[in-house]
């Protein structure tokens, strides 16, 4: 049983370390398997209490996870499967994300698709993975880590301007809820675009400008997402959440033009599979759960499908949470799949379905490709409409039409030397101000003179004075659209 990595080079059908590099820069699409890993979580109180015993061993050098039978003969051998990396209870949540997520959040920033979702039983540590404690940095999972890469990687790049911009959406009983729309109960639809694939019409996006801008906007779509206390977990997800990241950056190429590249991240926390008799849910919790599973099962569906060699048919359709994956499933992503299991004798049936589960998801092949000046980035949008807000403050006077040189005096061996320095454009506000001081000014030296004129009679003095006031009115009127023009054009640049 074969690592992906290993299995992929056996079969021939990736390329080479340096020939890949030269498909990544051609754009070829190249086959990449999902990248699998599996997390067990220490043994908890619950099962401490109940004599539960420890029925599952990892070997991280091997990518190894075995787990014995607690129900099985002496004789029984554990059964063993291999991963392409495994993590111990006692693995550090920075451990995870550098070794595993960390290239492929490089990736989304090179203009690729990228999807890390957690699946498992319920209880195992799937939103712990995935969010982990946001207040303590040693306990942030991927989720915030991924944050922190991204606007890091943006501070510290040169000669490219990024654009980042956030979605949280939840899928609770096959229905798509905005999580950032104040409206909790509208629905959202599922739309396909033949350039584009899958989409969702009308879910609401951020545009974010640093890593406390969209943690907020996290924060805010936590405060919405269905959660519920089960007998397996206090606080189980009763819904499918997907945050979705885009990152957009335009780079001057080689032809003197710009051009935009568009990664996408999402970041997928799955509800649990489960029984129903060990959560002991009912009612309204019973319909959840049993929509959960569904939506799962499709997604197993889907799974072996893609990987039985045989299907020609891929029921993507069977369920919301199958069409948004469509492309993080054997299509245009790179996909990182953590399964997270209990180590405990109890848990042994969902333990192993998970591992089960997990080994089918490596032997998908996916074509991922970089995503290159598609017609629906929203960084060319800005860009043009920096250029038309530039134009229109140009139009009212605003920005000089000369571009100043400006100039600096140095001593250069006891001789003065005037230095031209780069062409710089006028301090837009300071133009701004300027310019409508003098128009405050004429006014009211008009206002003065018109008192001050002894030859109108009083009716025409009120009636000019009125006009004075209009004219007043207007420019403070002006005054007020020019400064949100100028506030817009500073923003957008």
């Amino acid at each position: 049983d074969n690592t992906a990595s290993e299995r992929c080079q056996a079969e021939g059908d990736c390329i080479p370390s340096k020939a890949r590099k030269q498909d990544k820069m051609s754009k070829a699409k190249a086959c990449e398997s999902v990248k699998v890993v599996v997390r067990c979580r220490p043994m908890n109180g619950k099962e401490e209490a109940a004599g539960c015993e420890r029925i599952v061993e990892m070997d991280g050098n091997l990518g190894q996870v075995s787990i014995r039978n607690p129900k099985g003969s002496p004789t029984e051998l554990p059964k063993s499967f291999r991963f392409d990396a495994v993590y111990e209870s006692s693995c550090r949540q920075s451990e995870l994300y550098d070794e595993t997520v960390r290239p492929l959040v490089d990736s989304v920033l090179q203009g690729f698709n990228g999807t890390v979702f957690a699946y498992g039983q319920t209880g195992t540590g799937k939103t712990y993975t995935m969010q982990g404690v946001w207040a303590e940095p040693e306990k942030r999972g991927i989720i915030p880590n991924s944050f922190e890469h991204i606007f890091t990687h943006i501070s510290r790049s040169q000669d490219q301007q990024y654009l980042v911009r956030a979605s949280y959406l939840e899928i609770y009983q096959e229905e798509i809820r905005d999580l950032l729309n104040k409206d909790e109960n509208k629905k959202l639809e599922l739309k396909e675009k033949p350039e584009t694939g899958v989409y969702i019409k009308d879910l609401s996006s951020f545009v974010t400008k640093n890593v406390k801008e969209i943690e907020h906007v996290m924060n805010v779509g936590n405060q919405t997402r269905s959660v519920a206390s089960t007998n397996m977990n206090e606080y189980s997800s009763r819904s499918h959440a997907i945050f979705v990241v885009t990152v957009e950056c335009s780079e001057l190429g080689l032809d003197g033009e710009n051009h935009i590249r568009v990664g996408k991240l999402n970041l997928v926390d799955l509800a649990g599979s489960e029984r129903q008799s060990k959560t002991g849910v009912q009612g309204e919790r019973l319909k959840e759960a049993t929509k959960i599973n569904l939506s799962l099962s499709a997604l197993g569906n889907v799974i072996s499908a893609l990987v039985d060699g045989k299907s020609t048919h891929i029921p993507y359709r069977d369920s919301k949470l199958t069409r948004l994956l469509e492309d993080s499933l054997g299509g245009n992503a790179k996909t990182i799949m953590v399964a997270t299991i209990g180590p405990a004798s109890c848990n042994y049936e969902e333990s192993l379905i998970t591992l089960r589960y997990a080994n089918r998801t490596k032997n998908i092949k996916n074509k991922p490709r970089i995503n290159e000046d598609p017609k629906d980035a929203l960084l060319r949008e800005f860009q043009e409409e920096i250029a038309r807000l530039k134009a229109q403050l140009e139009r009212r006077g605003m920005l000089s039409k000369k571009r100043r040189k400006s100039q600096r005096k140095i001593i250069l061996e006891g001789e003065e030397v005037t230095d031209e320095g780069e062409e710089t454009e006028d301090n837009i506000e300071k133009d701004m101000e300027n310019y409508l001081k003098e128009q405050k000014e004429t006014l009211e030296k008009e206002k003065v003179a018109i008192q001050d004129d002894h030859n109108l009679v009083a009716e025409e003095k009120q009636k000019l004075l009125e006009e004075k006031e209009k004219m007043m009115e207007d420019l403070k009127k002006e005054q007020e659209a020019t400064e949100q023009l100028a506030a817009k054009f500073k923003v957008g640049q």
